[in-house]
């Protein structure tokens, strides 16, 4: 990996009483790439992620944000970092329109209302920027969003902080051919803009769609971390299911090779 990564993990430990879930994890995500993490249920993906954003403390290790070393206490440290997670249920409130969905708990104020216009403006701005068409007005609620507009409108909402980092949690779930595309596009436009985006993605196809490099947990190690255009389906697969493909993984025992 070339230059200094915006998110980097090592030797991250975590563990729930007596079990070990998470077991010396190194991780790191560039500016301007997708990078997919993958692994089977249970492998420690959404705990990782939870131990990124703030929401589960570390045992032990070290988090670095642009080379220096941070503690991430709170999703507020988080998203003070610039860090900002997408997750599967998107969090969106059905009876608010798209601008109140987006502020949503960092209302603009003009005195001791809310500046409604200023606010409008940004998500307009924001959402033009990620080169959404797909949406007829900002004011509709969220309920009458298709699946793929409201994935659209959950990731242009932790855009519109000035993120750096972007981790989305299963974007395509449930969504039709035509959505999956949609969204897929705009994940690498998030990369294309100097982002550093996190793919978490069951579905191989769209790993191997759009990510640049794919890291790999295999029950709570972390297998391998490779250029995409390096390995194949089926290395990717077995790294999951198995923990190594070839001279990629784990060793027998469970530890680097």
């Amino acid at each position: 990996m070339s230059g200094t990564p915006l998110l980097e993990l090592r030797g991250i430990d975590k563990g729930f009483g007596p079990v070990q879930v998470l077991r010396d994890v190194n991780f790191a995500v560039h500016p301007g790439e997708v990078t997919a993490l993958v692994g089977d249920n249970g492998a420690g993906k959404s705990t990782l992620v939870k131990c990124v954003s703030g929401i589960y403390p570390i045992d032990s290790g070290q988090i670095f944000f642009e080379g220096r070393p941070v503690s991430i206490n709170s999703p507020r440290d988080a998203a003070s970092l610039g860090l900002e997670v997408v997750y599967q249920d998107l969090a969106l409130c059905d009876n608010l329109d798209i601008v109140q969905n987006m502020f949503l708990g960092r209302e603009k104020r003009s005195g001791l209302v809310l500046d409604e216009p200023t606010m409008e403006q940004l998500a307009s701005e924001t959402l033009a920027s990620l080169s959404v068409r797909t949406v007829k007005s900002l004011r509709q609620h969220a309920s009458s969003l298709s699946g793929g507009q409201r994935q659209t409108v959950a990731i242009a909402k932790a855009v519109l902080w000035n993120s750096k980092v972007v981790i989305l949690d299963e974007p395509t779930a449930a969504l039709g051919v035509a959505q999956t595309a949609q969204v897929l596009e705009l994940v690498r436009r998030l990369a294309d803009r100097g982002l550093a985006v996190v793919l978490i993605s069951h579905n191989m196809n769209d790993v191997f769609a759009i990510s640049d490099r794919i890291a790999t947990l295999y029950l709570g190690r972390m297998a391998a971390q490779v250029k995409t255009t390096d390995v194949t389906h089926s290395q990717i697969v077995e790294l999951i299911t198995a923990g190594r493909s070839g001279e990629l993984g784990l060793a027998e025992n469970g530890g680097p090779r």
